[in-house]
């Protein structure tokens, strides 16, 4: 079959404009026929124009499947065009939907990785970097082992932890109190994320157009540091107590005869 798009002809509207068969939009498009029908399933795909038996695609479509693709590419899923081409179709500007998505996914670390030799994270930790403490590192999600190259995720958290352990803290010990702290900061998570989807996120489906979708994303965005000053304020705060406790404590049994 030829690969040539068909171009409508006569008075009627739109005389002139390319239409494809399914398999010359496949084409076109850079997709699998497969892939097309199975966007046509998902509702992602408008159905095409019909003559007789025959399905007529225009550039409609041809634009539509470079969406997707391109929408997949930053990853996205499936479903979540789905979303966004619907919110489209309602007449609203994708590009503020998108707006919103990003303000929601984007990564909330800004942490610097630092890759090293594992002679090198060694020489950090004399006498204390064995298969061991490197296996439970690996599991605990601080570092990740290629070869004899280990990549730390946060180049800010392996200085602390060289702080600490050159203070006479045992690696092991500062491993211990890593994986708890990474509870308790899922918990913590956890309570924002529940905060933000219930009264923020949860108003997209009140947003009723374009200018209420770009006030939450501002909302989002200005969420986004006040998070974390929370976060470290309070455990400023907590540490205060908990250091002065610590003192008063050592100082009762300093003056205990």
């Amino acid at each position: 079959m030829s690969q040539e798009p068909t171009e409508r002809q006569g008075g009627r509207p739109g005389a002139g404009t390319r239409e494809y068969r399914i398999g010359e939009l496949a084409a076109t498009a850079g997709v699998p026929v497969r892939t097309l029908r199975y966007y046509q399933e998902r509702k992602l795909l408008p159905p095409p124009r019909r003559e007789g038996r025959i399905g007529l695609y225009s550039e409609d479509h041809l634009a539509r499947l470079r969406m997707i693709g391109n929408l997949l590419d930053r990853g996205h899923t499936l479903e979540g065009i789905r979303e966004l081409l619907a919110a489209w179709e309602q007449g609203r500007d994708i590009g503020t939907v998108l707006g919103v998505e990003k303000a929601v996914t984007t990564p909330w670390s800004n942490e610097v990785p630092v890759t090293m030799t594992l002679d090198e994270l060694a020489a950090l930790f004399p006498g204390e970097v064995g298969p061991d403490a490197v296996e439970r590192a690996v599991a605990l999600g601080h570092v990740e082992v290629d070869g004899d190259r280990v990549t730390h995720w946060s180049r800010r958290q392996l200085d602390a932890t060289v702080t600490l352990v050159r203070a006479g803290v045992p690696l092991d010990a500062v491993l211990a109190a890593g994986q708890e702290l990474q509870r308790s900061m899922d918990d913590l998570a956890g309570m924002f994320v529940r905060l933000i989807t219930t009264h923020v996120v949860g108003r997209l489906d009140e947003a009723a157009d374009d200018r209420h979708l770009g006030a939450l994303t501002e909302t989002i965005a200005r969420l986004r540091p006040g998070a974390q000053v929370t976060v470290e304020a309070g455990f400023a705060r907590a540490m205060d107590r908990q250091v002065r406790a610590a003192i008063d404590e050592l100082l009762g049994r300093l003056a205990t005869p």
